[in-house]
């Protein structure tokens, strides 16, 4: 179950997103009129490509880790554990999960195959197109960084529970023989050995004859 590693990465990663839209709906309204209408263009702009670049980090997260989490969920859950029980809720927020991780991941592989043709076609030049193709690509994954935040919890949760509840598989009777022996053999490791036997005197007497 080496899924099991990810589960702080990806509980973490869920957090940074939702602490990126939190402090973007902290500040958001002082750069808006009454009507919800930005009266500070420049100021707005700016705070919605600090929160899609900040988001999109833990997005990466989710991209190296999910899958390989998801499959080990699914693969542990029962199906009980849908209908009841401690992680039902967040079993079924994961329906769709799939889509949104393919999604996000389509926007990271057009991100590669863009920085490729920057190499190539506009040597010297890169870091100034890199930048603005950056914000389109956290632009565009804000949508699965948001849908994350709601279901990336739940996969966490959910991924403990499971994994906490698997155990191994109990041990043979040939097993359970070999380690009550080795508890037997190291609690009578502080006994003193029996003392030898005390070896024949030199000029023993010889039996006397029956008459």
């Amino acid at each position: 179950m080496a899924w099991r590693q990810h589960i702080p990465a990806l509980a973490s990663a869920a957090a940074g997103i939702k602490q990126a839209s939190d402090a973007w709906d902290a500040v958001s309204d002082s750069f808006c009129d009454q009507d919800g209408w930005p009266i500070d263009e420049k100021g707005y702009a700016d705070g919605k490509v600090t929160r899609d670049a900040e988001a999109w980090k833990h997005v990466e997260v989710f991209l190296d880790h999910g899958p390989e989490v998801l499959a080990g969920v699914r693969a542990a859950a029962r199906g009980a554990d849908y209908v009841e029980g401690p992680v039902s809720e967040n079993l079924r927020r994961l329906r769709g999960i799939d889509t949104v991780l393919e999604r996000a991941g389509q926007i990271r592989h057009e991100w590669d195959q863009v920085m490729e043709l920057m190499d190539v076609s506009l040597p010297g030049s890169r870091e100034i197109y890199e930048s603005q193709a950056r914000e389109i690509r956290n632009s565009e994954g804000w949508h699965y960084a948001d849908e994350l935040a709601f279901q990336g919890p739940a996969l966490a949760r959910a991924a403990g529970y499971l994994a906490s509840r698997a155990d191994p598989d109990p041990p043979s009777q040939t097993e359970r023989t070999q380690a009550s022996l080795a508890r037997s053999t190291s609690g009578n490791r502080g006994t003193s050995p029996a003392s030898p036997p005390a070896p024949p005197a030199s000029n023993p007497t010889p039996p006397r004859r029956s008459r």
